[in-house]
């Protein structure tokens, strides 16, 4: 029996790209995981981000998070297709641990986080 676990990879494409060429890119990985047995369970794009520091000689990518649900296996081909793609100027994949797991569930259990405006009392002098 194969043992799959929960991971996540954060991919940055270039973002000198048109959109419908990101998609596509965005596209073949989410088919690469599908392919080899693995379960895309979200994908987020985060859109066009400025880069701290300057990789492959580009100053923004943009940025999109894959979860999915796979054998160990597939991270190291998955990570090999990442490299062999140019358009992909970088990535990271973690396995997510119980603590990650609890973590990203009470976060999606809390209500938005919007700022509270206090209205100042009636009556009150300073």
């Amino acid at each position: 029996m194969i043992h799959t676990r929960l991971y996540e990879s954060v991919i940055i494409v270039n973002a000198a790209l048109e959109d419908a060429q990101i998609e596509a890119e965005i596209e073949k990985v989410k088919d690469y995981i599908q392919k080899n047995n693995g379960e895309v369970r979200a994908v987020e794009k985060w859109g066009r981000r400025r880069l701290a520091y300057a990789i492959k000689k580009k100053n923004n990518g943009f940025y999109t998070l894959f979860e999915f649900k796979a054998s160990g296996d597939l991270v190291a081909k998955l990570e090999r297709q990442y490299q062999l793609n140019e358009n992909i100027i970088r990535y990271l994949t973690i396995q997510l641990d119980k603590k990650a797991l609890k973590a990203k569930e009470v976060g999606q259990k809390l209500p938005s986080t919007e700022p509270v405006v206090e209205e100042p009392k009636q009556g009150v002098t300073k």
